[in-house]
């Protein structure tokens, strides 16, 4: 679908804490991390599509559903406190040395099993087409309203973060967006040089809420499984 070779890196440490081994647990008979390599491949937009771990069963689970592994990440960009662009660069660092192989790179995280194929074609559309140099998913805030947000102490009272905000009818407020990992862009070159996805000038793709779980804790599973069995029912039909 382009000239400008692509090439997508799925980070997937095997460290979760929250919810133990979760990018290999099965959804619906299938592991989590499937979903995810599964989209990638179908969307035909890569050269390669890369799992970075440091786990030798997510490494094992991954090449087995068709993503390559071609190195086990290390331990000190594997903890939870590394940001996760860290462990793209990386991956990318290793693939492209020379830095001539790849125009654009994709990070999908394996923990946002809802997005599809072609979510990923859309979004690389969006991105090509505003010249972007970053683009990071996104998606609206929906029945809680983030203007009305407050914070809750023992003992003391309520505290608006938007107090000017309460005055004003949720119709008459501008909507507000969450950044999920679903489907992240750079330019290889951006990417390189700012070591980040979240440039000053980074574009956003809003995605569905549906299609922007991220999952970190039970409740997120039982959503998102929840949705994965009524969208695999509605494709069956």
């Amino acid at each position: 679908m382009n000239s400008k070779k692509a090439i997508a890196v799925i980070p997937a440490r095997g460290g979760s804490k929250r919810l133990p081994k979760k990018n290999i647990l099965k959804m619906l008979g299938k592991p989590m991390i499937g979903y995810t390599i599964e989209a990638a491949l179908e969307s035909g937009l890569f050269d390669r599509v890369v799992v970075s771990t440091d786990c030798p069963e997510i490494s094992d689970i991954s090449k087995s559903l068709g993503a390559e592994v071609p190195f086990m990440r290390d331990q000190n960009i594997a903890d939870d406190i590394t940001p996760v662009s860290a462990a793209t660069l990386d991956a990318l660092n290793r693939l492209d040395p020379e830095s001539n192989e790849y125009e654009y790179i994709c990070q999908l995280m394996a923990n946002c099993p809802m997005r599809d194929a072609s979510d990923i074609i859309a979004s690389f559309k969006h991105f090509t087409a505003a010249n972007a140099r970053t683009q990071i998913s996104v998606t609206r805030y929906g029945w809680l309203n983030p203007w009305w947000a407050m914070e809750m102490e023992a003992g003391k009272p309520l505290t608006p973060l938007f107090a000017e905000k309460l005055k004003e009818r949720s119709q008459d407020l501008p909507s507000l967006f969450c950044p999920t990992g679903a489907i992240w862009w750079a330019t290889c070159e951006v990417l390189r040089e700012e070591k980040t996805f979240h440039t000053q000038d980074r574009r956003g793709f809003e995605l569905s809420w549906k299609k922007a779980v991220d999952i970190d804790d039970h409740d997120d599973w039982d959503m998102a499984e929840f949705l994965m069995a009524r969208k695999l029912d509605g494709e069956a039909r």
